[in-house]
């Protein structure tokens, strides 16, 4: 491995997370790099480092940060970024057990919207694209239907849940059942 050159650290993936989340989130808001390292009391040479994922903020730097965004510290560290599908398969239980099972975190800074969604069997419907920065949560209460994105649709069945880019092209297509989904949209709060 070739060291960095002289004086520059490698970055991290984690300073390289922090620092797309903190320039989307200021992006989200319109607000420019002045204006947020005003807000911040930091320099612009700073938050420009620390946006590039060059830096090794400390916790009291990426507080400063969040309140300038108005946003909880936790969504400048959380690894939910990825907008790509996110599959969850059914589990079984036994009969008689409780379960509670974490299928998807969503940071503040959405709004959430919670839809019930019934299609009739025999349907295709194609998906009306949302807001950018759209997630769309699908949990399959009843019934079997293919739906995702256009280019990586999903075969889901009851239990299962599929989150993906909502301001994308996706559909939802019915077999010979009704299908019954609880839909939750996460779209980015932009003030």
């Amino acid at each position: 491995m070739t060291p960095p050159p002289s004086g520059r650290r490698p970055v991290s993936s984690t300073a390289a997370a922090v620092g797309a989340k903190i320039r989307l989130r200021r992006q989200q808001r319109g607000m420019s790099a002045a204006e947020m390292a005003r807000r911040a009391g930091l320099s612009k040479a700073t938050l420009s480092q620390l946006e590039a994922g060059n830096g090794n903020p400390t916790i009291d730097t990426l507080d400063a940060i969040a309140i300038a965004l108005r946003i909880p510290i936790a969504d400048l560290l959380a690894r939910d970024a990825d907008t790509g599908p996110v599959f969850r398969p059914a589990t079984d239980i036994e009969p008689g057990e409780v379960s509670r099972e974490l299928l998807r975190r969503i940071s503040s800074g959405n709004s959430l919207e919670i839809w019930r969604l019934r299609i009739p069997p025999e349907t295709e419907l194609a998906g009306v694209p949302h807001a950018t920065g759209t997630i769309e949560h699908l949990l399959i209460a009843t019934g079997y239907v293919t739906a995702g994105p256009v280019d990586a649709p999903q075969d889901l069945g009851p239990g299962d849940m599929l989150a993906f880019a909502g301001d994308a092209p996706h559909f939802y297509r019915t077999g010979a059942d009704e299908v019954d989904i609880t839909v939750v949209f996460a779209s980015p709060i932009s003030t």
